[in-house]
């Protein structure tokens, strides 16, 4: 039996979070220039604390803590220069710089594995429930025609983190109300786990009639699809939210 392995490539959002966050400082440039500038010179110990951290994490390994040394240097520089009321403004944006960078690799593989075996086993049912014949042993599911191995690229992880980073950018374009970005974070847990395990399934479903049909291009459409179905439930719990917070706050 051949093994097949479920290569999810999940979308990068890295490379568009400082773009997106130097949109929504240029969007914002209004109310924060209404701000006194006010250089405060305790922004220069935030500076400092950044080169530290830089050191120690390129002298350690720790490239998580290496990357982040940037963001607490730009925090310091802002801080420094612009003053404490114009940084206040600019904590938000400066925020969503945090998911450019990757999660530590230790809390990485905490987590894959928990969601891989959640994702197998809610493919195993759902193959189950509509016909389909399948074993699942950890995270491996047996079908009639091959076995699908869902491996740490098919946790989820990486969906459910450009997912979160799209919330927070929805919520602040979208809704004026600043509880509604924690709660739209949360929302997008759950979202972003059950479309991968659905992802699994259809993967599953494909691949029993052509297995071609589960392989490249094909597979990437699929990805593509699937977070899309995953934003359209984030707007419709924003929608559903919204509908019932407006009579309670008016």
């Amino acid at each position: 039996m051949v093994q097949e392995w479920i290569d999810m490539e999940e979308m990068g959002h890295g490379f568009f979070v400082p773009v997106v966050v130097a949109y929504i400082i240029w969007k914002d440039r209004e109310r924060i220039m209404k701000e006194p500038v006010k250089p405060n010179w305790w922004g220069l110990a935030l500076v400092g604390w950044g080169f530290l951290q830089m050191l120690l994490g390129f002298a350690g390994a720790d490239f998580f803590v290496a990357r982040t040394a940037l963001i607490v240097s730009l925090v310091g520089v802002a801080w420094t220069l612009l003053g404490t009321a114009i940084l206040k403004r600019m904590l938000f944006p400066l925020f969503l710089l945090v998911f450019m960078i990757r999660i530590p690799l230790f809390l990485y593989q905490q987590i894959t594995f928990p969601l891989q075996i959640f994702a197998s086993t809610l493919a195993e049912h759902a193959l189950s429930g509509i016909g389909i014949p399948v074993l699942r042993d950890g995270n491996i599911l047996e079908l009639p025609s091959q076995r699908l191995q869902v491996v740490e690229a098919c946790s989820g992880i990486r969906s459910l983190l450009s997912l979160t980073f799209l919330a927070f950018v929805y919520a602040y374009f979208f809704d004026d109300r600043p509880w509604m970005r924690p709660v739209l974070f949360l929302a997008t847990i759950p979202i972003a786990i059950f479309a991968n395990a659905m992802r699994v399934t259809l993967t599953g479903i494909l691949s029993e009639f052509d297995k071609e049909l589960a392989e490249g291009i094909y597979h990437t459409l699929e990805g593509w699809v699937i977070f899309m179905v995953a934003l359209v439930c984030l707007v419709a719990v924003h929608r559903l939210i919204g509908r019932f917070a407006k009579p309670a706050e008016a």
